[in-house]
């Protein structure tokens, strides 16, 4: 590998409200907890020495508050939204905790625990599809022509993208623990991505 690298950087959202914590929080378009702004000033004093030169988020409005936290401290360049960085949709499960899921639907959680490859949540979406979902983003971050790019994103999707861009098994995306308002690089060379900070 001895071409210059592309920089990946990917940021999960700041904190949401107290009252989701512990629960699936995918498609429901929450906003940020009250500490959202001080962890973001966190996160821009990780952003900054990298210099981004565009920024591409999840349309959803925790993701749409972080990123505007961050560009009004930080030049982060021209911002995007797409659709493919939403969180995965849990369908019924949204807003409920795990306690909760496993009391109504404790079959669906041994299938999902199991990693079934054909897994969709209860009235939400398939595992499948949000895979490749991430792996579409990650083919066109590949194709950018800039040399660094800042993803603002969800949990999952991070993960995801992680495997992704790694080429690592799909099934793997559950063992990367994402903070909120926290930092992942990459260096992505042609051969593939080269993990080099997580949760910074």
């Amino acid at each position: 590998m001895t071409t210059i690298p592309k920089k990946i950087l990917l940021a999960r959202h700041a904190t949401t409200g107290a009252e989701y914590q512990g629960r699936f929080i995918g498609a429901s378009d929450v906003p940020l907890a009250a500490s959202g702004p001080v962890e973001v000033a966190r996160l821009a004093k990780v952003v900054a020495p990298f210099g981004p030169e565009v920024t591409f988020s999840s349309p959803l409005l925790r993701a749409r508050q972080t990123v505007e936290l961050l560009a009004s401290a930080v030049a982060i360049g021209v911002i995007h939204q797409d659709q493919d960085l939403r969180e995965i949709d849990f369908g019924r499960w949204e807003k409920m905790s795990f306690a909760e899921i496993a009391a109504g639907d404790a079959e669906l959680v041994k299938r999902w625990s199991a990693w079934s490859p054909d897994f969709a949540f209860p009235e939400g979406e398939a595992v499948a599809a949000f895979l490749a979902r991430a792996g579409a983003v990650a083919d066109r971050l590949a194709r950018r022509p800039e040399e660094t790019i800042l993803v603002v994103a969800h949990g999952g999707v991070v993960r995801a993208l992680i495997c992704q861009l790694l080429k690592l098994p799909p099934q793997h995306y559950l063992l990367f623990d994402i903070k909120p308002a926290r930092l992942t690089t990459i260096n992505l060379f042609p051969e593939g991505g080269v993990l080099t900070g997580l949760n910074l």
